[in-house]
């Protein structure tokens, strides 16, 4: 199986990709979240997990984890994002197991479940989302968590709603260019929800990732304080309402069957 001509591949412009989406503030706010969520499961499972990581770009995450001694192997559909990834990386790069290429080609290189499956930022970008949760299924074993974060379509709305962009909204037509990195077809927060349960998952934890950040334009008092702002994001990033303003979400679900 190969990857559907509409699946979206970044190699055209992977350094911008980089630099928006894990450079600055933002980046540095998605890191602190996504730490918290995933290293509290693994740190409680106590033992060295198998790690797949899919359509991981930079692969930040899978890099901690495999320089904590867990076996980790990192696919992404762009060459110049593993490149990226791998100079990153650094000598545990030898101990990584990478795989350039769709995700649908992945069946005929993997061996063996994993405990942990990343796939981050990658839905949205899918010309058919939900085929993806029957992969994980093939390769997720039974207990092991899929950490599955995705744009919030519903962010989108808020934030031009804030900022006053109501010509836009009220704009049936409108799609972004290809260097955008806000995608056309987002999924739905209660649509990925019902995939998971109809696949028995049992959520572990749900979090928003920049809650309340971007809906900031003029930056004073303590957003002045790039630290406090991180502080704050991930106090409000796993409570009732906030989470759900987050500009990405992240749900932590176990495997069950």
């Amino acid at each position: 199986m190969t990857q559907s001509n509409q699946d979206r591949n970044f190699d055209d412009i992977s350094e911008h990709f980089a630099k928006k989406v894990y450079g600055g503030l933002k980046g540095e706010i998605r890191l602190a979240v996504l730490r918290r969520d995933i290293f509290d499961w693994v740190q409680a499972q106590n033992r060295p997990l198998r790690v797949l990581d899919v359509g991981a770009g930079l692969a930040q995450l899978s890099i901690e984890l495999a320089q904590a001694g867990h076996d980790v192997t990192v696919n992404d559909i762009s060459q110049n994002m593993l490149k990226l990834a791998k100079q990153q990386a650094g000598d545990i790069a030898e101990r990584m197991t990478w795989h350039v290429c769709p995700y649908q080609d992945l069946d005929d290189k993997l061996i063996g479940k994993y405990d942990l499956i990343l796939c981050h930022a990658v839905l949205e970008w899918l010309a058919e989302p939900q085929q993806i949760m029957d992969f994980f299924a093939r390769w997720l074993a039974k207990d092991g968590a899929l950490s599955l974060c995705f744009y919030n379509p519903a962010s989108f709305v808020y934030r031009n709603l804030v900022m006053g962009n109501f010509n836009l909204l009220n704009n049936p037509d409108f799609k972004a260019d290809n260097k955008s990195l806000t995608p056309n077809h987002p999924v739905a927060k209660d649509e990925v929800m019902d995939w998971l349960a109809a696949h028995h998952y049992h959520i572990v934890t749900t979090s928003g990732l920049r809650v309340f950040h971007d809906y900031s334009p003029l930056k004073r008092g303590g957003h002045t304080n790039p630290q406090a702002v991180i502080e704050m994001e991930v106090k409000h990033s796993n409570q009732e309402p906030y989470k759900w303003l987050g500009r990405y979400l992240h749900v932590l679900a176990q495997a069950t069957t």
